[in-house]
């Protein structure tokens, strides 16, 4: 299998088709499933399946960004700063992902790292609270709290 996560094809065939496990086996178990042809992938993560790994630019350069996941740049959710989510219990970011596996995705710990000197906080004192907007590109984005109530309602589903 770790062959196989090395080729870029096979990934996005595999992230393509992941999805939350409603086959009847092993729902407890593994939360999430990708048909593969023959073969049934059941998976389990610490986390969520949809990691962020880096941000795309367009070509065309009219200010749209990507977040892509899969290790593969062919895979990839429009970029919406203000739907950013960073729980400071944990220091995990997110952002909305994929419907398929929740809506949600993890933005991986290096680009979290990054993200994390762009929070503003309201009491600038006390980082342990919610970040209230980000700073995009010279941009002040109010963060919504939309990504966070589907987060909390995501988890409650994965831990039935």
């Amino acid at each position: 299998f770790n062959y196989f996560l090395s080729e870029k094809k096979f990934l996005q065939f595999f992230f393509r088709r992941l999805k939350f496990n409603n086959t009847g086996k092993y729902e407890k178990e593994f939360p999430f499933f990708s048909p593969c042809g023959k073969e049934n992938n059941f998976v389990r993560c610490d986390d969520l399946p949809v990691v962020f790994t880096h941000v795309l630019e367009t070509e065309n350069s009219n200010d749209t960004y990507y977040l892509s996941y899969g290790y593969t740049d062919f895979l990839k959710v429009k970029f919406e700063p203000e739907k950013l989510c960073m729980l400071p219990e944990s220091g995990r970011v997110y952002h909305p992902g994929p419907e398929s596996t929740g809506g949600i995705g993890l933005i991986k710990s290096s680009l979290a790292i990054q993200f994390s000197q762009k929070f503003i906080y309201g009491n600038k004192n006390n980082i342990d609270e919610m970040p209230i907007s980000f700073l995009w590109k010279g941009i002040e984005y109010p963060l919504t709290d939309e990504t966070l109530q589907k987060l909390k309602i995501l988890k409650l589903q994965l831990q039935a």
